[in-house]
């Protein structure tokens, strides 16, 4: 794992990088750097949270990504296009994700009793078990990640981190409309 990164506080108390904040200091040329600061926390904040739970699955041989799909699995069947959909990800990286599904016997394909030409993904009772061994460790993890943070604090972070999932969309399809 990484090693922890160079924190500091700033006259506000407020956690800062010294390290990130020189160097984006000169990538900037002397100008505010508040939101390419920001930027590159998030950054380490996805990385540190994406290392915790590649260390919870891995150790019980599941990737995250096959793991998000086991837990969409978990309140029903869904077709490929759909988890893709959920997922946030491609109909080609989420068939490669059921298939390890499928070796680990937590998942299995069915035929769409809608539509003959259509099959379904759904859990397995093996697929369930897994999640319920993996649900209280993650829980704990979790609880400890967020730990001294009020619920008023980690609903705020979830709302920033979607706004800015948002702002990228918008800014996405105003560079495809270009």
């Amino acid at each position: 794992m990484n090693d922890v990164p160079n924190l500091a506080r700033d006259p506000d108390d407020r956690l800062y990088s010294p390290d990130v904040r020189s160097a984006l200091a000169g990538f900037t040329l002397g100008e505010d750097t508040g939101v390419l600061e920001a930027a590159a926390a998030v950054r380490t904040a996805a990385r540190s949270l994406d290392q915790l739970r590649s260390h919870g699955t891995d150790s019980r041989g599941l990737s995250p990504g096959a793991l998000d799909i086991l837990i969409r699995l978990g309140t029903g069947g869904s077709n490929v296009k759909d988890l893709a959909a959920s997922a946030g990800v491609s109909s080609r990286n989420v068939t490669g994700l059921v298939d390890t599904l499928e070796r680990a016997g937590f998942a299995e394909r069915v035929p769409d009793p809608r539509d003959r030409r259509s099959v379904l993904v759904r859990i397995t009772a093996g697929g369930r078990t897994w999640l319920e061994e993996f649900r209280r460790p993650s829980q704990l993890a979790m609880a400890a990640l967020f730990r001294g943070f009020t619920d008023a604090e980690t609903t705020q972070l979830r709302h920033l981190c979607l706004r800015l999932v948002e702002n990228q969309h918008h800014l996405a399809r105003y560079l495809e409309d270009r």
